[in-house]
């Protein structure tokens, strides 16, 4: 049956397909009942070949919807011709509708199959969302006049996203598939072949030296923490660590009855421990030159919003 239905093999056949396939007569209502009841019951191989010819207009009026996905036109009518394939091996006549209005969903469906493998060698649009997604996201930009190259501004973003119930991140990542199927890293920027893809990537993290800077920072902050603890008596660390080194902090109440002593009076000697810490810290960074004077002033800035926020705290 494939062997005789026209062939479509090239760019150049195209229109001489398209005029081919228009000599093939349309069924009448009573035709088409007739031979899907000979192909469903006698498996009659001539009718499902006249059943399919009638049709091929209507795939090939399809497959023109989905011309903007950079994909060879004959291709994608070529797999709609075997969703309509599918639709007459499985079409029931009694049910009373049309053998067009039951194959359009089957010729679709392969069309967005076949377009979906071959947009991305990785796994792309698995949920109904995302392929509602990428086969409405190109008719929204043309409506909301948001055609142009690059990424769409954050107000198209969120509309599309509320219009077909996906998240903005998914729209900004769907918009930039569809700079084209998948390339290879080495294909020329522009015609002019003076860059390549690759030589617009860029690594959003920080570099090795910006990680080894930090550790250090970090390492060397945590160093004059330590030693600025030192300064500090064992009731006095205790509750510094508890109240604020600790996630979740100790309440006020708790330490309370550590040692036997007032809520008010647990606050103030945290905040006695905590001006220590401040002090000490800012000298041994100021000797180590990590700080200079003017961030000495902002921190102990700082620490008086500290010291209240000590004193409202929940207890």
């Amino acid at each position: 049956m494939v062997a005789q239905l026209p062939a479509i093999s090239g760019g150049s056949n195209l229109s001489t397909y398209l005029n081919e396939i228009q000599k093939y007569p349309i069924l009448t209502a009573d035709e088409e009942f007739m031979l899907a009841c000979r192909w469903r019951d006698h498996a009659d191989a001539d009718a499902a070949r006249r059943l399919i010819t009638s049709h091929l207009r209507l795939v090939a009026k399809i497959a023109l919807g989905y011309r903007g996905y950079g994909l060879p036109l004959e291709d994608v009518i070529a797999e709609g011709n075997v969703g309509l394939m599918q639709a007459v091996k499985r079409f029931d006549p009694d049910r009373g509708f049309r053998l067009s209005t039951y194959a359009m969903w089957w010729v679709r469906a392969s069309i967005q199959e076949f377009i979906l493998r071959s947009w991305s060698l990785v796994k792309m649009g698995t949920t109904a969302a995302q392929k509602k997604l990428f086969f409405n996201l190109r008719r929204l930009k043309n409506q909301m006049n948001a055609i142009e190259a690059g990424d769409l501004p954050p107000e198209v973003v969120k509309k599309i996203a509320t219009e077909l119930d996906v998240g903005e991140h998914e729209v900004v990542e769907m918009n930039r598939r569809f700079a084209g199927p998948d390339q290879s890293l080495n294909a020329p920027v522009s015609a002019e072949g003076d860059a390549e893809w690759q030589d617009w990537l860029t690594d959003s993290r920080p570099s090795q030296e910006t990680m080894v800077a930090e550790d250090e920072e970090q390492s060397k902050r945590l160093g004059l923490m330590q030693s600025a603890l030192e300064d500090l008596n064992e009731r006095e660390r205790h509750i510094f660590t508890e109240r604020c080194l600790k996630e979740p902090a100790a309440t006020l109440e708790d330490l309370a009855q550590v040692y036997g002593i007032s809520r008010e009076r647990v606050r103030q000697i945290e905040v006695r421990a905590f001006e220590k810490v401040q002090k000490k810290t800012l000298e041994l960074a100021i000797a180590d030159g990590v700080v200079n004077e003017d961030q000495m002033i902002a921190a102990r800035a700082a620490g008086g919003h500290r010291q209240l926020r000590g004193s409202t705290q929940p207890n």
